[in-house]
């Protein structure tokens, strides 16, 4: 199943797998949305567009539409012990 940035929710974590470079502002691609970096939804605005992400250490607010040319592969949370 394809995942992207866009399907993230609010402190989920994956890395990029691989963009459609040519799709992206080369701003993003000099601030880490590169492939083997790890990114994290910090935040989404009150209505769902732009999402506030972590990449590489860079926080960037970035348009849920070009989110969606960003795969990722989900870093799964650990288990909570009881």
């Amino acid at each position: 199943m394809l995942i992207t940035v866009a399907d993230l929710k609010n402190g989920q974590r994956g890395v990029i797998r691989e963009s459609q470079h040519n799709m992206l502002p080369i701003k993003l691609l000099e601030l880490g949305c590169l492939p083997g970096n790890e990114v994290e939804l910090i935040q989404t605005a009150p209505l769902n567009d732009p999402l506030y992400i972590n990449v590489n250490g860079s926080h960037i607010a970035i348009r849920r539409e070009l989110a969606r040319y960003i795969e990722i592969d989900l870093i799964e949370a650990p288990e909570a012990y009881d």
